[in-house]
């Protein structure tokens, strides 16, 4: 998701952008969060090419943050939309210092802490939903003797 124009010939731009630990210069959407940015954020401008092209501009502009201080596959955007991605490195890329530069996989939007208000606290809302689904399967095997 390199930037397509530069401002001034000459000029080095950098073509990542650090989000913690990584240094993010691709972004891929999966076919699942697409489904579900269609779904939880917008209905609008939901191919791959535009969700891709705001979540670097978001990345850019530093609106994206770890959920949890300590896990590196929850993030908020805007403080408010919660957002699932993994990390690849990107084979034979590197920045000048030699670091390698990764792609960020998008897996899926979880949706808005503003809609949703179990989204504040995921751990608690996991154990639940575990416990709940759980419970389901309990019931049904039982059911079945």
């Amino acid at each position: 998701m390199r930037d397509k124009l530069m401002q001034r010939w000459s000029t080095y731009e950098p073509f990542f952008v650090a989000l913690g630990d990584k240094r993010v210069a691709d972004i891929v959407i999966t076919n699942h969060a697409k489904l579900r940015y269609v779904d939880r954020v917008r209905q609008d401008n939901n191919d791959f090419e535009n969700i891709a092209a705001w979540l670097w501009e978001c990345l850019k502009q530093n609106r994206i943050s770890p959920y949890y201080r300590n896990e590196q596959d929850v993030y908020l955007i805007d403080g408010d939309l919660v957002v699932v991605a993994e990390f690849a490195e990107l084979p034979g890329e590197y920045d000048i210092t030699g670091n390698p530069l990764h792609k960020m996989i998008i897996v899926t939007f979880l949706g808005r802490m503003s809609e949703t208000m179990e989204l504040r606290d995921l751990k608690t809302y996991y154990s639940w939903l575990r416990h709940s689904r759980r419970m389901t399967l309990v019931k049904n095997s039982r059911k079945r003797r």
